[in-house]
């Protein structure tokens, strides 16, 4: 606050002379009129206080060359590549120049995960709702993509939010996020998993971390963070998906946490795995285990994976279980819907998601109304899934750590990969 330094008021007002005032070139100003103008300790320090606002821009600002960042090279244990004639390689190369376009994008999105995650690793904090959490997350995605209003974009799908933002915590593995009016708050001794997608052009991203705040959690962490990497370090072409699970399983199970005095061995939650993705589809076909499962399907080269392992100090095993916010519009199922609102949600659905899961907040921000019978009804025929929470048992705690990798000929990409994790 800037004062003006005025004589003690007698009969009347009198100005002091500047010259009767001890300044300093720091710390006081003369006005046209010779008032004094006092800058005190209080003053200066507030004006140092005051930072630059980080506004978050589209991507392509900070790359106007549309080159996005690679990820971390990791090279393929199996010596395969050894058995690989000239004329293969030849051949992966020309593939390779058709899918520089697509992996780009796939780097876009990486790039842009890992800056919506550092804008929102230091403000997540215990007393947070989980809405405002999620809208941290979704609304830096937003901007980063340019895809702050769907109806406004040329082509709504054309690049954004990759699937709803779960936000599930302690014995709800995946598939939360919080639905209108949801009055869910983080606290100090939960253990809550983070997992969001980012889209460009139908490839996804796909990566989630776990935040806990309470110590006793760390080897919970631990382990299913480096039963993740276990995962990734198995990957590669020809690697048959059970040997994978075995060696997440072995790693996983190798841990135990203490938590109010009480030891677990951390389990993997073995109907949870990890996948391929696809154009437009965060589940491509292919499953990863985390643990042996006697799949001898083989991963190829070229093809996209998302490595996500689940650990819990629970059963190990999860059920759907809650109200429903997750939901995906079931590709190659045509017809037409028996209602009438039915029909105009599922174009409004097609328009904007397409395939991607989208959660009931997006159709909220879209403007739909009254639709949860419509929905209800386009899962009843088969035109929409839902896919509810998946839980443990009460009063268990669960982990989650992902990435998504790209298999090229001679090494893979953890394409998500930060310094985070």
């Amino acid at each position: 606050m800037v004062e003006d330094v005025v004589a003690e008021k007698t009969n009347t007002d009198m100005t002091v002379p500047v010259s009767n005032v001890e300044t300093s070139n720091s710390n006081v100003n003369t006005t046209e009129n010779n008032r004094v103008e006092v800058n005190t300790d209080d003053d200066n320090k507030k004006k140092k206080k005051k930072k630059k606002k980080n506004t978050i821009k589209n991507i392509v600002n900070y790359y106007p060359n549309e080159i996005y960042p690679e990820g971390e090279w990791m090279v393929y244990d199996q010596d395969f590549n050894l058995a690989r004639t000239t004329d293969e390689e030849k051949r992966y190369l020309q593939r390779d120049k058709e899918r520089e376009s697509h992996w780009n994008d796939v780097r876009k999105g990486a790039e842009i995960h890992r800056r919506v995650r550092r804008n929102v690793q230091n403000k997540i904090k215990p007393g947070m709702n989980l809405t405002d959490i999620a809208d941290i997350i979704e609304n830096a995605t937003r901007k980063y993509t340019g895809a702050q209003d769907l109806k406004q974009m040329e082509d709504p799908k054309s690049q954004g939010i990759g699937f709803p933002t779960g936000l599930s915590i302690n014995h709800i593995a995946a598939h939360f996020t919080p639905n209108a009016g949801d009055k869910t708050v983080l606290k100090y001794e939960d253990v809550m998993k983070v997992d969001f997608g980012v889209q460009v052009n139908g490839n996804i991203i796909d990566s989630a971390w776990t935040v806990a705040f309470d110590p006793q959690y760390d080897n919970l962490l631990a382990a299913v963070k480096d039963a993740t990497y276990t995962g990734i370090k198995e990957a590669g072409i020809d690697v048959r998906l059970t040997d994978i699970g075995e060696a997440i399983q072995e790693v996983m199970e190798s841990y135990e946490v203490e938590i109010n005095g009480k030891t677990y061995q951390v389990k993997p939650c073995r109907n949870l795995c990890g996948h391929s993705i696809g154009p437009w589809t965060i589940h491509a076909g292919k499953s990863v285990p985390i643990v042996k499962n006697g799949d001898n399907t083989k991963m190829e080269e070229g093809e996209h994976f998302a490595i996500e392992t689940f650990g819990s100090t629970g059963r190990g095993y999860v059920v759907g279980d809650g109200e429903c916010s997750h939901y995906a519009r079931v590709a190659n199922v045509g017809g037409t819907p028996n209602l009438n609102s039915a029909k105009k949600l599922l174009k409004d659905i097609d328009t904007y998601f397409g395939t991607l899961p989208f959660c009931r907040r997006y159709l909220d921000r879209l403007g739909e109304e009254k639709y949860l019978f419509a929905l209800q009804n386009l899962v009843n025929q088969g035109y929409v899934q839902d896919y509810p929470p998946l839980v443990d048992v009460k009063g268990s705690y669960t982990a989650q750590f992902e990435h998504t990798i790209l298999l090229h000929p001679h090494k893979k990409e953890i394409v998500s990969k930060g310094d985070d994790y």
